[in-house]
């Protein structure tokens, strides 16, 4: 990954502290899988900001260059890579989500 591709992901995920790379965006979203992010965070009211891997397909293959994960969505929190759909399902069930956000959000 060429070194403006690499920044350019890192200023969009620094410009939240919970941001998600999906396909569509959070009032839209394109597939099944971002909408179950999209929906999660929503019912625990967490605030995030979304990037369309759809609009731009450089970043769509660079996030996942960059994070070393096939899938989309990638969910990250405070700059560290959490997962996508099926682990933001099992963290949610679990609770753990709910505190390791409550948690990146109060610091």
């Amino acid at each position: 990954m060429d070194a403006d591709l690499q920044t350019r992901i890192k200023d969009l995920i620094s410009s939240s502290p919970v941001f998600v790379f999906m396909k569509g965006n959070k009032l839209m979203p394109q597939c099944g899988f971002s909408n179950n992010v999209v929906q999660i965070l929503h019912s625990l009211g967490i605030p995030f900001e979304t990037f369309d891997v759809l609009s731009d397909m450089e970043i769509r293959q660079g996030i996942k260059d960059y994070s070393n994960w096939p899938t989309i969505p990638q969910v990250y929190v405070n700059g560290e890579f959490i997962g996508g759909s099926d682990i933001l399902i099992e963290m949610y069930n679990s609770g753990e989500l709910r505190e390791k956000l409550t948690v990146a959000l109060a610091s």
